[in-house]
């Protein structure tokens, strides 16, 4: 017996349910939500193994998902760009026109399209009379490649300083760089312009505390520093940090060495040093709270703070997702009764 069609509204049951639930699978289930995020918006593990030392992040804004990191020191001149899709690097830019790289520990790209690179590193505890950066275009096409590199000098208003994070506003393309001290570290301003005419002189306009490495927001309106064991996140204005800032629920890392923002402002990634470090992604909506830090203090163990990659929603997520399926077994159901008929 020829079976009757089914009714048009029968047909638009079971086309609701189905686009319902394949909705609800996409928001729940991993890797079936990354289409509707942002390229490299997503934790990564960094695969090369000459990247053992990664003391700094930068988020490409010509290629999407791809982070600018760089060792430590003893290095030589070399910036890698990391694929956050694979882990996988897929560029090594090689610098000349420099000296011999001492103490690289930081990296950030200003509104000119060029990446600053901060030799500004002193194990010896601030004794270096001069520190440098490095400037060069970031390139339009990835592969190992060699290019010039601007060098400045760098002195810091009142003595050397051991420092190991530069940030470049986004707006202004002014640097700063955060000095790192046990007690009480600084915020320096660098001037207008940066000149190779002479040194360029960084004048204390704040107060911070033990920085590892710090990121302005895309818009310029936020910078975030952070160190070995906290993260906060403060107002930018009139040029300024302000207030005692938000703590951000950075995560635990051994060695602490790096943070950026996603291209797009709504992640922090986070990264340190070691072989086959992981860089932890932290949507920033979910990053910041009033009060004090959440994060451990020394002594603390790891698992005091809190972890970026949450797992608890899973539970309510796959009753949301056996809800959808339920509606399409319910529509199904009803196709077949309406066929029967």
């Amino acid at each position: 017996m020829r079976l009757p069609l089914p009714s048009a509204a029968a047909l638009a049951t079971t086309a609701t349910a189905t686009a319902l639930a394949a909705a609800v699978v996409a928001a729940v289930l991993p890797g079936t939500a990354s289409a509707a995020q942002s390229p490299g918006s997503s934790s990564f593990t960094i695969s090369d193994p000459r990247i053992k030392e990664s003391s700094g992040l930068a988020a490409s804004r010509v290629h999407p998902g791809v982070y600018w990191t760089h060792n430590d020191s003893e290095d030589g001149p070399y910036v890698y760009g990391v694929d956050s899709a694979t882990g996988n690097t897929v560029a090594r830019v090689t610098l000349t026109g420099i000296g011999r790289p001492r103490d690289v520990e930081a990296i950030s790209l200003g509104p000119d399209g060029q990446l600053y690179v901060g030799d500004i590193g002193d194990n010896r505890g601030g004794t270096w009379d001069h520190v440098w950066i490095y400037r060069f275009q970031e390139p339009r096409q990835l592969g190992d490649v060699t290019l010039k590199a601007t060098q400045f000098t760098v002195r810091y208003e009142d003595g050397p300083r051991d420092a190991e994070s530069l940030m470049v506003h986004p707006v202004t393309g002014r640097v700063y760089i955060a000095s790192k001290n046990e007690s009480k570290g600084g915020l320096y301003e660098g001037p207008a312009e940066l000149s190779t005419g002479g040194a360029n002189v960084f004048r204390r306009v704040a107060d911070v505390p033990w920085v590892t490495d710090g990121a302005f927001s895309p818009d310029g309106n936020r910078l975030t520093l952070r160190g070995y064991f906290t993260a906060r996140a403060y107002p930018w204005k009139d040029g300024r940090p302000e207030g005692e800032g938000e703590r951000v629920d950075a995560p635990w890392q051994g060695q602490a060495e790096s943070v950026t923002y996603t291209s797009d402002g709504s992640t922090l990634m986070f990264g340190s040093e070691g072989a086959s470090s992981r860089v932890i992604a932290v949507p920033v909506a979910a990053a910041s709270s009033p009060g004090g830090s959440a994060s451990p203090q020394p002594g603390s163990p790891p698992d005091a703070a809190t972890s970026p990659e949450p797992t608890g929603s899973f539970g309510k997520g796959a009753l949301v997702l056996a809800g959808g399926l339920v509606l399409v077994f319910a529509a199904k159901r009803l196709f077949r009764r309406r066929a029967r008929d």
